[in-house]
């Protein structure tokens, strides 16, 4: 499917004003008002694809190579903090993070019968924040800590990486803030050093300031939500949720990682997650064990 296959017509200049608004304002958008009830959950997954081909380039979200992921409840069997868990599968309240790309974007196809409330919070904010506060803490998210690959290292990589939480290009800021990444590198590769005294104290002051009623806000999803983040400037988190009965009433939203034609250039320290620090690359995600990295070096505009 090409961009080509799903025309937009007038509606491709305001996706031009969303991608405007999500790197060079507060890194948020909601689109509201899709009449989700009038499709199917396939038809559902086709719009929301077809969407995504105007906004950026689709990387890889696991091993699977899945570029359109199912977020749900797999069962409480799923372990978000084990070496290969991942929060998204879980119906467990989860913490504030970035995810792995330039862009996460969400669709909501079923909202939970109780509970699964959105947070949002700016990582500009808390890193002020923290600069007020703590400026030596500050300093400490500057410099690199090693972060798991949770099972799904490049070919030939060692199980982790080393970048810095805070990052700044030209002017840009970014933050990549994965907590149980770092905390699994430390806990099940004996070559790793542990995570300092100091490391803890710098990730638990973000998660703090992020907590706090003033840096953040909450929303309900409705069924046909379309939620994009910026994952550089933006933090989000979620509450636990409790499912329906029927696989018609549990929770279910589609997601998204995408890379914008007008994303901004990351710092050099960052790339050995990134693999691209230039504007427009392609970049991030996770190295798929069935296809690779398989992507174009920039996005077309």
């Amino acid at each position: 499917m090409t961009k080509e296959d799903f025309p937009l017509g007038v509606s491709q200049e305001a996706l031009k004003h969303v991608l405007d608004r999500l790197e060079n304002d507060m890194g948020l958008f909601v689109l509201r008002g899709l009449p989700a009830s009038k499709y199917t959950k396939p038809q559902m997954r086709m719009i929301y694809w077809g969407l995504g081909l105007h906004l950026g380039m689709a990387v890889s979200q696991s091993g699977k190579g899945d570029l359109l992921g199912d977020v749900k409840n797999f069962g409480n069997s799923i372990n978000p903090t084990s070496t290969t868990g991942r929060g998204y599968m879980s119906r467990v309240n989860l913490g504030f993070h970035t995810d792995s790309a330039d862009i996460v974007g969400l669709m909501v196809l079923q909202v939970a019968p109780k509970g699964g409330l959105s947070m949002i919070c700016s990582s500009v904010a808390v890193r002020n924040e923290i600069a007020r506060r703590r400026p030596d803490l500050l300093k400490v998210l500057y410099e690199d800590f090693c972060w798991s690959w949770k099972g799904n290292a490049p070919p030939g990589a060692a199980p982790y990486y080393k970048i810095p939480i805070f990052s700044e290009e030209g002017g840009r800021f970014s933050c990549r803030y994965i907590p149980p990444h770092i905390y699994t590198a430390a806990q099940e590769l004996p070559e790793l050093p542990s995570v300092t005294e100091q490391q803890t104290e710098a990730i638990h002051l973000i998660q703090s300031i992020a907590n706090d009623e003033k840096f953040h806000f909450g929303m309900m999803f409705e069924p046909g939500d379309i939620q994009l983040l910026n994952n550089h400037i933006t933090l989000h988190a979620r509450t636990e949720f409790e499912d329906g009965e029927t696989e018609e009433t549990k929770r279910h939203l589609l997601r998204v990682w995408l890379c914008p034609s007008n994303s901004r250039k990351l710092n050099s320290g960052v790339v050995d997650f990134y693999r691209d620090q230039t504007s427009g690359s392609v970049r991030g995600g996770f190295h798929s064990q069935m296809n690779g990295y398989v992507y174009e070096t920039k996005v077309e505009g």
